[in-house]
């Protein structure tokens, strides 16, 4: 099991116990606005339960090319969490007794963990019908060793799903950083050379798009069609899908709440547009997600909060599906994002 240094790992409790007070107290201790359970209680969906596990999502490490603004992962380019080869063969093993479908590898950017490809490669001899690769897409220009990651991707018949808040220079490197957009852009050409994204094609390429300040995202499919049309227009780009996922009030994108004094009217948008057809398709009750020492989470914003499953089984090494499906699912007031509107998961819109 992966460890950390004691002093690494006290700041990294004192910094989920700081998000989790904010979050429990304020406007939800003094009673403005009710807690995320409450809510639940009152349409009939508490306690949340899990379904039939159909996705493994798992974070292979923090460290990432990018400082992105509103990263609910804290991820850069100091970040030293990666998971061992020795964790990788762990979920390998999970993968193939598991009755998921999807492996959905995250980060930081994944492809910066050493052992990525031999992962990829092992994991696709497991017999998963939907692997899924969270690319920022510039580290595809970030380096030389990453240049061919297309290729990589397409011999594996990787489904791509790569982040882009807008289709403007503009917008995205305010939220991502100076130069972000032209990389984003020439790596978009990359996927799309080999034939991802392009009509009619195999190789799936999705586009994720986040709000880039203290408000929710729009309708899915009307943005979906201005992405494509000044894609298209502007750079020749192809595409399949854009994902519309809320920024959840943690990490860096709580703490620009609050420097912005916009936390208490961001909580509660998100608190009125509770939407109870949106609880029904939550992420948390179809995934597992596993953390890059391999701590067992009911998604990765949870990870990010240090909440683990409710659970004799916590850890990857022990693995078991039926302890698990007989959980309840750990939920906090950041909750609120994912059942907002239409409301938001890792494949975008869920109502």
């Amino acid at each position: 099991m992966a460890t950390k240094s004691l002093k690494a790992r006290h700041n990294e409790l004192a910094a989920t116990d700081r998000q989790l007070d904010i979050l429990n107290g304020g406007i939800f201790k003094e009673g403005r606005l009710p807690y995320f359970k409450d809510k639940l209680a009152k349409t009939g969906h508490f306690p949340l339960r899990p379904k039939k596990l159909e996705i493994l999502q798992i974070n292979v490490g923090y460290m990432c090319n990018q400082v992105c603004q509103h990263c609910h992962v804290d991820a850069g380019p100091d970040r030293k969490e990666i998971m061992t080869r020795e964790t990788m063969e762990q979920c390998l093993e999970v993968i193939r007794n598991t009755g998921a479908h999807t492996l959905d590898l995250t980060g930081g950017a994944p492809e910066m963990n050493p052992d990525f490809r031999w992962f990829v490669e092992e994991a696709s001899k497991a017999g998963i019908k939907d692997f899924i690769v969270r690319s920022n897409l510039t580290i595809i220009r970030a380096n030389k060793k990453y240049h061919d990651l297309p290729e990589f991707f397409r011999k594996h018949n990787v489904h791509v799903v790569s982040s882009m808040p807008h289709y403007t220079r503009g917008k995205t490197d305010k939220q991502r950083g100076d130069g972000v957009f032209d990389k984003s852009i020439q790596a978009l050409k990359d996927l799309n050379a080999v034939g991802y994204g392009m009509p009619g094609s195999d190789l799936r390429l999705d586009l994720v798009y986040n709000p880039s300040g203290a408000f929710l995202p729009g309708d899915q499919e009307a943005m979906e069609k201005d992405f494509k049309k000044a894609l298209d227009e502007d750079f020749g780009i192809q595409f399949h899908n854009l994902f519309a996922i809320t920024n959840l009030p943690i990490a860096r994108f709580l703490d620009y709440l609050l420097a912005s004094e916009n936390y208490e009217d961001y909580m509660y948008s998100l608190v009125e547009a509770y939407n109870p057809a949106a609880v029904e398709n939550v992420m948390c009750t179809n995934t597992i997600s596993v953390s890059w020492d391999g701590w067992l989470y009911d998604c990765d914003f949870n990870q990010m909060l240090g909440l683990k499953v409710d659970s004799k089984v916590k850890h990857i090494s022990e693995y078991n599906e039926d302890l698990l499906n007989n959980r309840n699912i750990i939920i906090s007031q950041h909750c609120y994002g994912c059942t907002a509107g239409a409301g938001s998961s890792c494949q975008g819109s869920v109502a």
